[in-house]
């Protein structure tokens, strides 16, 4: 018991080094086995693989969240039952993350979104006297969706179904704004929008939540075009995979 609570207050420490050290030339020895999870709520239980790709073994501490990236594992209320949440895990090795949904309620219209944490501490370096030396632990974060059992459509197909158009954005001129009239999350990672002799371009992308809207900036668009618009774009599917469509609208609505 004594162990697990030092770990978690180390466990905070390394979080906050990992979120002020940024984005270095280091990398995590612990990756995921996805971009994404899916939990379909007929599931008794959904597996997560984790890899131990470096040359070192890690103390791995996993845990879900509710969308507040800042809370620690014990303050984070979910649904959800983890396991294992600390473990060692050598190089070169695996280890299977088991989820359990705890049949807490949920909305039943429409898919909810948690994200899934993982955070990897490498062992002391060699030379761990060095009064220089930072030792950087990394959090990994992905989406874990949970499907209510009876949903409508086809989660895949869903981006078919958003419909797009230029609204107005704060400070003057317009975004692109997606409508997503299904229960399913819509993630795009690229667009280009086209009207007549005009391109505009979003590389960024986003997500567009159930039932939601969502705006994209492509640009300097001072008036929304009225005549025919054609939007191309990249979204994922449940496996993270890019999948390519296009909407077209004939008139302006």
């Amino acid at each position: 018991m004594g162990v697990a609570t030092n770990w978690r207050s180390g466990a905070s420490a390394a979080m906050l080094i990992a979120a002020l050290a940024g984005a270095g030339a280091a990398h995590a020895s612990v990756v995921i086995g996805g971009t994404r999870v899916v939990y379909p709520e007929k599931e008794r239980e959904v597996t997560v693989k984790l890899t131990n790709v470096g040359d070192r073994p890690s103390l791995v501490q996993a845990w879900v969240d509710d969308g507040n990236a800042n809370a620690l594992p014990d303050d984070s209320k979910v649904p959800f039952m983890l396991t294992p949440p600390l473990f060692r895990l050598d190089p070169k090795k695996g280890q299977s993350l088991r989820l359990t949904y705890t049949k807490e309620p949920l909305a039943r219209d429409k898919e909810m979104l948690f994200w899934l944490n993982v955070l990897d501490v490498p062992p002391k370096a060699d030379d761990a006297d060095e009064p220089n030396l930072l030792q950087l632990a990394f959090r990994s974060r992905i989406k874990l969706f949970f499907r209510p059992a009876g949903l409508e459509g086809v989660a895949d197909e869903s981006a078919e179904r958003v419909t797009w158009n230029f609204a107005p954005k704060a400070g003057g001129g317009y975004a692109l704004e997606a409508r997503n009239p299904t229960p399913y999350h819509v993630t795009f990672t690229r667009l280009v929008v086209k009207s007549g002799d005009t391109t505009w371009h979003n590389e960024t992308g986003g997500m567009v939540a159930p039932g939601g809207t969502e705006r994209f900036d492509v640009g300097n668009v001072q008036s929304p075009p009225a005549g025919p618009l054609e939007v191309d774009y990249t979204f994922l599917d449940d496996y993270g995979a890019g999948v390519q469509g296009r909407y077209a609208r004939k008139a302006a609505h």
